[in-house]
């Protein structure tokens, strides 16, 4: 019985996991697409009326500095096609791997090069640019990591002579409020201040408007709930919903060889005893993870007060891929593939999803309607290839009247 089990058991679980590689191998770095959105080539935004265009880059912090960075090259299209209309939205994570160091600091020059070359596009431009941080710029979320991000904040301000460049400002939680035209509201959050294990600000003392974080979920609310006229882009780092790593899905290769998460190149199997590590980020996480107690939370207040309305689109990085997802009335996007790609599993709630270096865009015109498409690079086309586009539907209430003092 013994001898059965010993050879039954294996094989079942040999054949389980090949049959799941195989699965993985057909669809990586193919585009998802759910079943309702599979004509999407044939419907096409408006052809004039462009209002604005918001690049969401995310995950930018590790682009090739010699001009050869196939997605700096994409943005340079988009910037051409949006004009003075657009705005370079960077979602965090913009220096690779743990943001702006100190002067002297071995990774300082390439960092401050590439931070340049970002500030160089944005000068060059007649749009405007923002800077959003992430963990990365955080030290990783380490002890030290606010000065690491007021290191870079003071660096994009100091060099970059645009108004709300970064934001939220001083590591703040926020929400911070910018009017990008009139109906489309941009609202950022720093979510990287409720999962950071370092030193984190909160209080007048340290530039932020409250004491309590408490006040910030009011705030929030009480902004949605007076913008429900206009059509809002939330801004953030963390994603909300994702098929991918920080989402808690892994690759069958990740089960078999786990060191690989350490290198890539450590091929030592462990079959059963390397799913150890992804279970446990699916289901507890590492600090960065949905799973993780911080990260949960903060998820769950968020989302508790974001399902009270239906004219939101929530964007971020994070993860290195593209997605989109619809959820009780709105959008939540993950464009975290400027310079570094990862799996992403297809399905589930998703509406969409790629492995593939690129980011999306929003656009809004002004008959009202907003799309999104997705842009990826191509060896073949200078301008990339557009590989999803989609118009989001939002519930508009009529705008609050002005109430005018008597007297």
């Amino acid at each position: 019985m013994l001898v059965y089990f010993l050879i039954i058991v294996p094989t079942l679980l040999f054949t389980f996991f090949a049959f799941s590689y195989w699965q993985e191998r057909k669809y990586r770095r193919k585009p998802f697409y759910r079943l309702s959105d599979l004509g999407w080539k044939r419907q096409a935004p408006p052809s004039t009326g462009l209002l604005q265009s918001v690049a969401l880059l995310g995950d930018a912090g590790a682009i090739q500095t010699d001009g050869s960075d196939p997605v700096m090259k994409l943005i340079k299209q988009w910037q051409l096609e949006a004009g003075k209309k657009g705005t370079m939205l960077f979602l965090g994570d913009n220096l690779y791997p743990i943001g702006l160091p100190e002067a002297g600091h071995r990774h300082r020059l390439m960092a401050e090069t590439r931070l340049q070359m970002f500030i160089n596009s944005i000068k060059d431009y007649s749009g405007k640019g923002i800077f959003l941080s992430g963990n990365h710029d955080w030290l990783k979320g380490r002890k030290g990591g606010l000065e690491q991000m007021l290191r870079q904040q003071e660096y994009v301000l100091q060099h970059l002579d645009q108004q709300d460049s970064y934001l939220p400002l001083n590591g703040c939680p926020g929400p911070t409020c910018l009017q990008l035209d009139e109906g489309l509201l941009l609202l950022v959050i720093n979510t990287q201040w409720f999962v950071h294990r370092g030193e984190k600000p909160l209080g007048h003392a340290q530039g932020c408007p409250y004491t309590d974080i408490e006040e910030f979920f009011v705030q929030l609310n009480k902004i949605l709930k007076r913008n429900r006229h206009q059509r809002i882009l939330i801004a953030a780092h963390h994603p909300l919903y994702s098929n991918a790593l920080h989402g808690g899905k892994f690759t069958v290769k990740q089960h078999i060889f786990p060191l690989t998460a350490m290198h890539r190149r450590i091929y030592i199997p462990l079959p059963v005893f390397g799913s150890l590590y992804p279970f446990y980020r699916k289901f507890f996480g590492a600090y960065e993870d949905m799973s993780h107690r911080k990260y949960k939370r903060m998820r769950k207040r968020l989302l508790r007060i974001l399902h009270r309305y239906n004219n939101i689109t929530y964007v971020a990085g994070h993860d290195h891929n593209l997605q989109h997802f619809e959820v009780r009335g709105n959008n939540y996007i993950v464009s975290g593939s400027c310079s570094k790609t990862a799996f992403v599993k297809k399905g589930g709630k998703a509406t969409f999803t790629l492995e593939e270096l690129g980011f999306f865009v929003y656009n809004y015109y002004s008959n009202g309607e907003v799309w999104i498409e997705c842009r990826t690079v191509s060896e073949s086309e200078v301008k990339g290839q557009t590989v999803f586009r989609k118009k989001l539907n939002y519930t508009l209430t009529e705008k609050p009247a002005t109430v005018v003092a008597a007297g």
